[in-house]
């Protein structure tokens, strides 16, 4: 199975949200079925074959998430990030602005979706191949 060594090493060559298709493809390779990442502190729970499961330690100091979601500003702040615009710090703080409380990346079918801290479905994107 895979370990958070590989994942930080596919990690390491992203740049923007810009290179985000080739990392979810990276990913693919090392055997990630899907995973959850957490806004509130960055940390990420990757799953795989068999129940396997690995979570990655907090990235950064606790975040305040807004209680409710605004899914207008945030789908801006997304096209900002994926057109190169923002760094991950940046992207991870307007979510958090947003009211996101987590992206769940699933890749069989090839899509990213964003809940709020209701765990609604605010945003689901299909990630391109």
């Amino acid at each position: 199975m895979f370990t958070l060594e590989q994942i930080k090493e596919a990690h390491g060559k992203v740049k923007s949200g810009a290179d985000f298709p080739a990392y979810i493809q990276d990913l693919k390779k090392l055997g990630v079925s899907h995973y959850e990442t957490f806004v509130i502190d960055g940390h990420i729970n990757y799953y795989g074959a068999n129940d396997y499961k690995i979570t990655s330690p907090a990235k950064y100091d606790t975040l305040v998430l807004a209680k409710t979601s605004d899914k207008e500003k945030f789908k801006l702040d997304l096209r900002a990030h994926q057109s190169g615009k923002t760094d991950y710090p940046t992207f991870c703080n307007d979510a958090a602005k947003s009211g996101v409380e987590k992206w769940a990346v699933v890749m069989d079918k090839m899509t990213c979706s964003y809940f709020d801290l209701s765990g609604n479905k605010i945003l689901v994107e299909e990630i391109p191949q």
